[in-house]
């Protein structure tokens, strides 16, 4: 990747940096999970050391009109400065007169954290002016923002324009980048895609795509049902797209063609309901009983799941097996994590593609026995869809 960090001096530098600081927030405004804050700090770090300034730029959540103190990236401040051990002054605005006069007067080793972009419907509209304006705050551009990296908005890849020769990826996009491709483009075989979460319409082209890389597809979550129903099979009250039961039939048929094997959960814990207290049991997922769902696999297809994952060389994770925030239909998601991790500690890669892939890895301590997990679901699934990701392009 051209671009990166280390091959600028960032000496005398305000460097404008967009990153994602996304962070989820508890009623009472603290961070549950700093990861997308600790991923930024060594390219903030790079920066300062070689005697330059930053000004970070940042969304969080998703305000409808306007400023809102719910969303104030104010309340991250005080983390921040501790994440990076130094002082981080705060512009109550993204731009006006408090911003420029804040950005003009940093030093050396100083950071100014900008208050959230998305309080303007510029900001995702792609608005050149407001692009424009944020521009004028600094004199380098960086872009470290992978989640944020497949949309056009105006600080991820509209401001670019006003940077020639004074932009860069950051740590995180490089680090993001050069995994997807290790996996993508160079695999270590076998190879194995398990992909879960709740719909087929979700993961369509990202299945389509693995079908021409990958040795073995994992097929876990809600969007198996739709897979056995394509094969005739009774699922139930399971969650169905029956518009989706046609490119079923052809996603497995193409894996046939290509020597590609798919694996769905042969078993599946039911449930008479969908709650954390609902009754359970463990039936076939191939002739699931009218009025119950399967909300997790079985405890047979864990094992074979286990079994097909402990062979592999390179691994992605992209979804859920089950709905693994209840404890009743967690153990699923926690033996993938559990096979994914002994299979990495036997020196297999594995990359855990953001999103509930990530939680769940964090919630079963399993992040520090896993080779990567990004920190862009939305970005990194776009990318193993062959798009062009607008925030790459622009750099």
């Amino acid at each position: 990747m051209n671009n990166t960090l280390d091959q600028f001096s960032f000496e005398g530098e305000r460097v404008l940096m967009r990153v994602d600081f996304n962070v989820p927030l508890d009623t009472q405004f603290q961070i549950t999970d700093d990861s997308r804050m600790r991923a930024a700090v060594p390219s903030i770090q790079k920066i300062l050391k070689d005697g330059g300034s930053v000004i970070i730029m940042s969304h969080l959540g998703r305000p409808k009109d306007g400023p809102n103190p719910d969303f104030s990236l104010k309340h991250i401040v005080s983390h921040l400065s501790t994440l990076l051990n130094a002082p981080v002054h705060f512009a109550d605005d993204c731009i006006g007169e408090q911003a420029a006069h804040k950005s003009s007067a940093l030093h050396a080793g100083e950071v100014l954290l900008l208050e959230n972009l998305r309080f303007y419907k510029e900001e995702t509209k792609g608005d050149v002016d407001f692009a424009k304006k944020l521009a004028s705050l600094g004199t380098f551009y960086v872009n470290d923002a992978f989640g944020t990296a497949h949309r056009a908005h105006a600080s991820t890849s509209i401001i670019a324009q006003f940077f020639q020769g004074k932009r860069a990826f950051g740590y995180v996009m490089g680090k993001e980048v050069a995994n997807a491709e290790k996996v993508m483009s160079n695999p270590q075989r076998p190879f194995t895609a398990i992909v879960g979460g709740a719909k087929v319409s979700d993961k369509i082209l990202i299945v389509e795509n693995l079908l021409n890389v990958a040795d073995h597809i994992i097929i876990g979550g809600g969007m198996a049902y739709t897979f056995f129903k394509a094969q005739g099979g009774s699922i139930g009250n399971s969650l169905c797209e029956d518009e989706r039961l046609e490119t079923c039939r052809e996603i497995l048929s193409k894996a046939a063609e290509k020597g590609v094997k798919v694996h769905l959960p042969i078993d599946s814990v039911v449930a008479n309901k969908f709650a954390a207290d609902a009754d359970t049991s463990n039936e076939p997922s191939f002739s699931i009983s009218d009025g119950w769902m399967g909300l997790d696999i079985g405890t047979t297809a864990a094992q074979e799941f286990a079994a097909v994952i402990s062979s592999s060389k390179t691994i992605l994770w992209n979804g859920p097996m089950g709905v693994f925030e209840m404890p009743a239909f967690e153990n699923g998601t926690k033996s993938v994590a559990e096979a994914v991790a002994l299979a990495t500690d036997a020196g297999a890669f594995s990359l855990i593609g953001g999103g509930d892939s990530a939680a769940a890895v964090y919630k079963f301590g399993y992040e520090s026995r896993v080779s990567y997990v990004s920190t862009g679901g939305g970005a990194l699934l776009e990318y193993f869809e062959g798009k062009e990701l607008p925030g790459i392009a622009a750099i």
